[in-house]
């Protein structure tokens, strides 16, 4: 399945990783506006009272806004998507099946004024049969897939603007051929590949014992190694190339090939990288994956493939957001349901993991096979971050896992999100009270919250730094927020906050039948 993904900016509203840009608004952002995301207590003190809650992503109603509609899409899965933050232009490449054994996908191209209302180009690199004019920009190779896309404006050379990391599996899954492969263009669409894969050893095959160290025969790659699911961004904090991709994992009896995991690795120049490291694993809470006899394998002889057990992570795509890593996790069910929707996951380093939405999920799978997301979701590691709102796209199939893909129904859907609104913390009952850690907020000019107060109200109060109150920034001092709106202005009767003293202080928002997702110290 060939892919192009890409990764979110930090603050601007473009969906495609600037790197450049990113480090300078990171530099920006210690002097400027930080807004601390409530996804999970990382600035919070306490909170008496609370309970966090996911915000799901909202279907588009116009659903899906790239149909498959030419005789050379099927299962059009991985999608990335860039907007141009000058021209408002998007940009968007998704994958289409060319056939399924051995796998090999094309790369398609599509465009839009608004991200709604798509064109497909007939650009006449590529054709399909007989037909010359199609929107592909890679054509399918067999075992060619699980591409990525970076735009990187630091390079100086402009052929490598786009940095393209690839899954090539020529030679039936052989670790010496099978791998990461990269590949670089001036504009998204002419692509030339660079050297000889792999690059980074892959992994995948036949589950078996696990290797010598000097075994020179073994073929399947070696243990935790990359496999044919790669998700490549910019990591900003680091300031290097980051993929996260899918491994697998031994089993019980220590074979290999038992289940899929997600795996990091990094780069400086996107052509050397490091070993993979294992981030995301299943566990109990999906499932152990040895208690179940598949339905949907029972037409094999009703045994259980292998890879199949249980609940696994397919993939993770990353991105980057307000000092938070988000992945949307492709929670890949391959034995009993056969469906695959999307988890979110959080991370303050990229590198431990925490899954506290299991119970409901990100973007769940519609289960109504008259829909085109009935069955499995390929996430994308490229939101569209505008001013108000968050845009995920995605590609996803009617089928089951492995079902009929070349026959369902398929397309490139959309889903949203209210800016900085992944979760958010309200009361258990009526009132709750959250304390956040000491921050310098001496001189700072404004303070807004992302916030629904459209059932009750929070008024904000600050303390000292060791939890004293401050007269004039009381509770009953504040001035009540109410309504629902993305950045209400946090304001006390007489008092500001641009006439604090030098020193730390604490927030404490108390909440009345209200929630809040976010707060923005200017």
């Amino acid at each position: 399945m060939f892919m192009v993904q890409t990764a979110a900016l930090l603050t601007l509203v473009c969906g495609l990783v600037v790197a450049g840009d990113v480090l300078a608004q990171g530099e920006a952002r210690r002097a400027g506006p930080q807004t601390l995301l409530l996804v999970d207590d990382h600035h919070v003190l306490y909170r008496p009272g609370t309970k966090r809650v996911l915000r799901p992503l909202t279907r588009h109603a116009q659903n899906p806004v790239i149909p498959a509609d030419k005789q050379w899409e099927k299962a059009n899965a991985y999608c990335s998507v860039h907007r141009d933050p000058q021209s408002g232009k998007y940009q968007l490449w998704y994958q289409s099946l060319a056939h399924g054994t051995p796998e090999a996908t094309h790369v398609c191209y599509a465009e839009s004024d608004d991200g709604i209302q798509w064109v497909k180009p007939e650009l006449g690199i590529h054709s399909y049969g007989r037909l010359t004019q199609t929107n592909i920009v890679v054509a399918a190779e067999p075992g060619q897939y699980g591409a990525s896309v970076v735009f990187d404006p630091r390079d100086p050379d402009p052929a490598r603007r786009y940095k393209m990391a690839l899954w090539r599996n020529p030679d039936g899954y052989n670790r010496r051929t099978s791998g990461l492969g990269v590949a670089f263009s001036p504009d998204g669409i002419h692509w030339t590949r660079h050297g000889q894969s792999p690059l980074l050893p892959g992994s995948f095959g036949k589950s078996s014992d696990t290797p010598f160290v000097d075994d020179a025969e073994y073929r399947w790659g070696d243990p935790l190694a990359l496999s044919d699911v790669i998700d490549a961004a910019y990591d900003p904090p680091r300031g290097k190339f980051m993929i996260y991709g899918k491994t697998w994992l031994d089993g019980p009896d220590g074979k290999t090939i038992w289940q899929r995991a997600i795996v990091r690795t990094e780069s400086d120049d996107f052509i050397h990288w490091s070993r993979p490291q294992l981030v995301m694993a299943p566990d109990e809470g999906d499932g152990t994956g040895v208690e179940y006899q598949s339905p949907i394998q029972r037409s094999i002889k009703g045994k259980v493939g292998s890879g199949r057990r249980g609940t696994q992570l397919h993939g993770g795509p990353v991105f980057f957001h307000s000092g938070v890593y988000f992945s949307l996790l492709q929670v890949m069910d391959g034995e009993i349901t056969g469906g695959m929707p999307i988890e979110l996951a959080i991370s303050r380093n990229g590198l431990d993991w925490q899954r506290p939405f299991r119970k409901e999920l990100f973007l769940p799978v519609t289960c109504d096979h008259s829909t085109f997301d009935a069955g499995c979701i390929w996430s994308s590691a490229s939101p569209v971050l505008l001013d108000d709102e968050f845009r995920f796209y995605y590609g996803a199939y009617s089928s089951t896992w492995k079902g009929a893909m070349g026959k369902s129904a398929t397309g490139i859907g959309l889903a949203t999100l209210p800016r900085d609104r992944f979760a958010g913390l309200r009361p258990l009952h009526e009132i709750g009270q959250i304390t956040l850690k000491s921050l310098p907020l001496a001189g700072c000019p404004a303070m807004t919250l992302n916030a629904d107060a459209s059932r009750g109200t929070i008024r904000v109060e600050l303390l000292n730094e060791h939890g004293f109150r401050l007269r004039g920034y009381t509770k009953d001092d504040a001035a009540p927020i109410t309504g629902d709106s993305l950045r209400h202005p946090v304001a006390w009767r007489e008092a500001r906050l641009d006439q604090l003293p030098p020193g730390r202080y604490r927030l404490r928002l108390h909440l009345e039948n209200a929630e809040v997702f976010a707060i923005t110290v200017q």
